[in-house]
């Protein structure tokens, strides 16, 4: 075994020395390596935040990230962020979701990140990708096991961040009734997603091609009630 490995080994470099490389070979083996010094400090920056004993970036990580990009916490775009990241866990980061995300990005350093954001903006606006954000961003805020619906507060809170520069109206409307409603204590994912596709569909504020007899979610019956009531 051993002998035959030096064999081989010997064999090697007369071998190479009859390849010729091509300007494009060159170019690639330039252009992987100048990625793998891309990963190198993509890995660097993911340390520079990470919490060492939880191997991942923590809440606190993210709250120093964002104030060195000069962003606040609670914006929208760090809730994009986790979306092109493909983040699982609220306030989490994994190695593996930073480098899906920043190579996504192409971003190696802190600045590079913040002049990204704009761009990350205008990608989630597009409507082939607002529904898969708008969808991600529901299931981001389920932060138990097997949780499967968000409490009224909250779920007003993310409609705000997420649907309000979009469906200024109707989620003004839409907080206020489930503020004062007393039948629902939570909202669970086919909710979500019929006032997604409500705010879509439906003319608003007349509701005139609003059919209570096709499968929307009941609470919006409801809702459709009160906004009527309201305006007689």
């Amino acid at each position: 075994m051993m002998r035959r490995s030096a064999s081989k080994k010997a064999g090697q470099p007369n071998s190479t020395n009859s390849i010729n490389f091509s300007p494009s070979d060159l170019f690639r083996t330039a252009s992987s390596r100048a990625s793998s010094k891309e990963m190198e400090r993509i890995d660097n920056l993911f340390h520079s935040y990470a919490n060492r004993s939880l191997g991942m970036i923590d809440p606190e990580g993210i709250e120093t990230l964002c104030s060195d990009m000069e962003v606040d916490h609670t914006d929208v775009r760090i809730l994009m962020l986790a979306w092109k990241m493909k983040a699982e866990k609220q306030g989490y980061f994994t190695l593996e979701e930073w480098r899906r995300g920043m190579k996504a990005l192409r971003a190696d350093t802190v600045s590079k990140l913040r002049k990204a954001l704009p761009e990350l903006e205008k990608e989630v606006k597009r409507p082939s990708k607002f529904e898969d954000f708008y969808s991600y961003s529901f299931c981001y805020c389920l932060t138990e096991e097997k949780q499967k619906s968000i409490d009224i507060e909250s779920i007003c809170q993310l409609l705000d961040l997420v649907l309000g520069s979009h469906f200024r109206a109707q989620v003004d409307y839409f907080i206020e009734y489930l503020k004062i409603q007393s039948d629902y204590k939570v909202i669970n994912m086919d909710q979500w997603m019929g006032f997604f596709r409500f705010c879509n569909e439906i003319s608003f504020p007349d509701f005139s091609n609003y059919n209570p007899d096709l499968a929307w979610p009941l609470i919006l019956d409801n809702f459709v009630e009160w906004m009527q009531l309201k305006q007689t």
